[in-house]
């Protein structure tokens, strides 16, 4: 397949380049991207979340981040981390499709693995798989014996789709047990009861919030495996959201949809402080890179949120 092809031609030559131009000096050993599907701040904060509470005391957030569009899972969590907008990363399908292959250009894991680092991901649903470059991800955890159907509409379309999905309770156990037993330098987690319950129930509506502690409770689970791992001193949790919704959906270019959280804990972060600067869903990516002490590449679109740090 063609794309596979470029795939296998990039990878090489992006190794390569990393190797030879990498500084080598992380700002921290280990970083932990947690995504919330769904994260609607203004419902985020009407939700029972102690832990995501204690999060924000002690680190840096800022409720004003914007996602890009269209404002769509795999859309955007592809911006989320290759660091680019959908007119270089070409990824516009919204669903596992094994047809397209993996996204071409380079993502963040790529970067961390051609730099020597271990990487993983646990993921709430399949089409993340559209994200696994060969060679670029240690492990990639999807649990589908844990997954149930749900149907939803996305955007304006009248169509609906019927999408496995992994709740929070489920996937949290696996990536705490690995946290503490492999230390990866960089872990993506993606939690998706939010946007599961949205769909059902609304964006906002009382289903949703309960999704939205349900949720915390996992996050709990996660911050507590760091620090059990011995990881808490020398971590950077990264939290964030894809995407916004409105009634029963998303994926429009409004404000509802279009505004995220973006939320940094751990070593090096500002506490209690409130990001005033512009972030972009992109440029949670170009912060990785920052903490890793790893080269940017020119042609991204993401800038590390350098104002949240020490």
């Amino acid at each position: 397949m063609m794309y596979r092809y470029v795939v296998r031609l990039l990878l090489p030559a992006l190794i390569g380049w990393v190797t030879l131009t990498a500084a080598a000096a992380p700002r921290v050993n280990h970083v932990v991207v947690i995504s919330l599907d769904g994260g609607k701040p203004a419902v985020i904060q009407e939700s029972k979340m102690p832990n995501l509470q204690a999060v924000l005391a002690e680190g840096a957030h800022t409720w004003e981040a914007r996602t890009i569009f269209p404002s769509k899972t795999l859309p955007s969590h592809t911006s989320m981390l290759t660091g680019v907008g959908p007119a270089k990363h070409h990824v516009s399908w919204n669903s596992w499709q094994p047809e397209r292959g993996v996204v071409t250009v380079p993502t963040v894991f790529a970067l961390a693995k051609a730099a020597g680092f271990s990487t993983a991901m646990f993921v709430g649903k399949e089409k993340f798989r559209h994200l696994v470059q060969p060679g670029t991800v240690d492990d990639f955890v999807f649990p589908a014996t844990n997954s149930a159907i749900v149907t939803k509409t996305v955007g304006d379309s009248p169509a609906k789709d019927d999408e496995p999905t992994v709740l929070a309770k489920f996937l949290a156990p696996h990536a705490a047990a690995y946290l503490k037993e492999k230390k990866p330098v960089l872990c993506f987690i993606h939690f998706t009861d939010p946007d599961d319950v949205g769909h059902l129930f609304g964006w906002g509506s009382p289903e949703q919030q309960k999704a939205f502690a349900d949720l915390d409770a996992a996050l709990g689970i996660i911050l507590q495996a760091i620090r059990e791992a011995g990881m808490a001193g020398d971590t950077v949790v990264l939290v964030s959201a894809d995407h916004g919704g409105h009634r029963k959906t998303h994926g429009l270019d409004i404000p509802e949809d279009m505004i995220i959280p973006w939320i940094a804990w751990g070593k090096g972060v500002k506490q209690g402080f409130t990001i005033t600067a512009p972030v972009t869903t992109y440029d949670t990516a170009a912060t990785v890179l920052w903490l890793l002490d790893l080269p940017r590449p020119a042609d991204w679109d993401g800038q590390p949120v350098i104002s949240a740090f020490q």
